[in-house]
């Protein structure tokens, strides 16, 4: 450790944000662009480089935290690049989407703000890049062996990269018209800039990895077809069957999906539209879901000049702390945190009646009311307890124009035949069955990412992606030394 006094005398220092004023006219990151350099050495200094650092236990990747930290304070950024690069292939994702898992694990955070672990990791990403250190890496050979990997999100791209340069044929189908899955049509832009996503998949093409795009499997190509084709077949099409929300006045116009919503704003960023049909400006926006889908849409209505806009959350509002007996240390604590799109809401008092920023806590929605054309016109709710029990005489109604629901996800989407074509065995709660080793019930057919372990973050994503890559490696190869960090059960620190 440079510094074995840093985590005294430095206190935490995040990345700032720009004026909520002047960010919600654009789409631009949130961030203050080139602010995060000059604090960057010192936060990495606040790391006590401890005997057992259990934020490798606490990110699914196995990030090397103590050793970059250490050595972002020495200013050493070829090396930090390359410790970083060892365990993660898309850090510059990562450090921008992820919400820090490693960080509630920080022994400091013990008793102390954690160090700021997500922001040295892109701080190192950002500066790789700038410095010419993250180059294509082709194989030295090609092994002969032909892999077909289904989803270009996170765990499909982690996937390709590696057995691309394993030395595999690698081709990547996407059903949409650019890659990148929910990185490319469900993060918003104020969240990630898209150069970032392009900037990896120019690397991955230099890399020898192919793009099969506008191809939905199961429709444009035969599922059994495609595995007939390739010696492997890994699934990575993400968790996509969104979950429904079954009350009285679902029908009415105006109420839509998260993921219906969030696709169209984004091509507006991509200049594929001028504006989306989908548009929440002049109108009073709820928004059903209290989790981070939830957060992206507050934003986007926000960015678009929403009349008002209210997130509803069915939990109650969590303290500012951790609660040290139901949630001890190192477990990722559920606490009050505010996001950048619940700061520009609370600052720009979009939604007056809510308890906290944009959040009304402990909502649960009863009904939807129409007007004469069956538009949605308002919506009705109910506080409810700990244990969602309706609190008496709680009822009351928000005006809603535009109701978009971010309720979760159950796993793939059967609809595009996929699954039914190749016989895949399911697991009861909508997800890709498979053994320990990443295979499904189909010889020589994979599957990993949200399709088969559900919604998850994205180091969990990645990390699926570099362990079936093993996986699929070793099946063609009768051994491997890729990576695996983590196995199908795995899951993270619980209580």
């Amino acid at each position: 450790m440079a510094d074995p006094k840093g985590f005294m005398t430095t206190p935490r220092q995040d990345w700032p944000r720009r004026p909520v004023g002047e960010r919600v006219r654009d789409w631009d990151e949130v961030y203050v662009p080139g602010a995060l350099l000059p604090i960057i050495s010192a936060q990495a200094d606040r790391c006590m480089d401890c005997g057992v650092p259990f934020c490798h236990e606490a990110c699914p990747l196995g990030n090397l935290i103590p050793e970059w930290n250490d050595l972002v304070s020495r200013d050493d950024w070829r090396a930090a690049a390359e410790r970083l690069h060892a365990t993660n292939n898309f850090p510059e994702f990562t450090g921008r989407l992820c919400p820090a898992p490693c960080e509630a694990g920080c022994v400091l955070a013990i008793n102390q703000p954690a160090v700021t672990i997500k922001n040295v990791e892109v701080a190192i990403a950002d500066r790789a890049w700038e410095l010419g250190l993250a180059p294509p890496r082709p194989p030295d050979r090609l092994s002969g062996r032909t892999v077909a990997v289904v989803g270009s999100g996170p765990a499909g791209l982690a996937a390709a990269q590696q057995l691309t340069r394993a030395g595999h044929t690698v081709a990547v189908y996407e059903k949409d018209d650019r890659p990148g899955g929910l990185m490319r049509y469900g993060i918003p832009e104020f969240k990630m800039e898209r150069r970032h996503l392009e900037r990896r998949l120019d690397q991955m093409r230099a890399e020898g990895t192919r793009f099969r795009l506008s191809t939905a499997v199961g429709q444009d190509v035969g599922a059994a077809e495609l595995r007939s084709r390739y010696d492997a077949v890994v699934i990575a099409a993400g968790a996509t069957a969104w979950r429904e929300l079954d009350v009285p006045g679902r029908e009415l116009e105006g109420i839509w999906q998260a993921m219906e919503y969030l696709p169209l704003a984004n091509r507006v960023c991509e200049g594929d539209l001028e504006e989306s049909p989908l548009s929440a400006e002049g109108k009073h926006v709820v928004i059903v879901g209290g989790g981070d889908t939830g957060a992206d849409c507050l934003g986007t209505a926000v960015r678009q000049r929403a009349a008002s806009v209210t997130q509803l959350d069915i939990y109650g509002q969590p303290g500012a702390d951790r609660d040290h007996e139901a949630e001890p240390w190192p477990t990722y604590p559920k606490i009050y945190r505010l996001s950048a799109a619940h700061e520009e809401a609370d600052a720009l008092g979009t939604a007056p009646s809510a308890d906290a920023d944009a959040r009304l806590f402990a909502a649960s929605t009863l009904h939807f009311t129409g007007d004469a054309d069956g538009r949605v016109r308002e919506l009705s709710l109910v506080e409810v307890d700990a244990g969602r029990r309706e609190v008496p005489d709680s009822t009351r109604t928000l005006p809603a124009d535009l109701v978009l629901l971010a309720l979760g996800f159950s796993g793939p989407d059967r609809g595009d035949g996929l699954v039914d074509q190749l016989g895949l065995a399911m697991e009861p709660r909508g997800t890709i069955a498979r053994d320990d080793g990443f295979a499904t019930n189909v010889p020589g057919v994979f599957a990993a990412g949200d399709a088969a372990r559900g919604a998850s973050l994205i180091v969990w994503a990645i990390a699926e992606g570099r362990s079936v890559a093993a996986a699929v490696d070793r099946y063609l190869t009768g051994s491997s030394r890729l990576p695996a960090p983590i196995g199908p059960y795995d899951r993270p620190m619980v209580v």
